[in-house]
């Protein structure tokens, strides 16, 4: 699915791919997220998406002009989990509507593990 956007010069196109990766991007900006999860648990265990699969752990809902976004997350050990996912809500939310101009009317957070971060 895409999102078109139409004005006076013409059309704007923006996939779900790319949502999803800018999503995906500004999570793991955030402190206290080890990485992306995948989407589906594999016997009960959270893998761990490199950089270049941060789009994987993502869902992307688009209506009309507004965006709902899931997002699978691995947090690091000793952190506040819900500090954690209120963080990336509005980092995600934030980075999406200033790139793309779509209402975020939703940024679904499901933590699908924890880790003890690498340094």
């Amino acid at each position: 699915m895409t999102n078109e956007m139409d004005n006076e010069l013409g059309k704007v196109v923006i996939s779900d791919e790319l949502i999803a990766t800018l999503a995906g991007v500004a999570a793991v900006e955030c402190y206290g997220l080890v990485g992306m999860s995948s989407r589906k648990l594999k016997d009960g265990i959270a893998e761990l998406l490199g950089r270049d699969n941060l789009s994987r752990g993502v869902e992307v809902h688009l209506t009309d002009d507004t965006v709902t976004v899931d997002l699978h997350i691995i947090v690091s050990y000793g952190t506040k989990i819900p500090e954690v996912a209120v963080n990336v809500m509005e980092k995600v939310k934030y980075t999406l509507e200033k790139l793309t101009g779509l209402a975020v009317t939703q940024v679904n957070i499901h933590v699908q593990g924890v880790r003890v971060a690498d340094n």
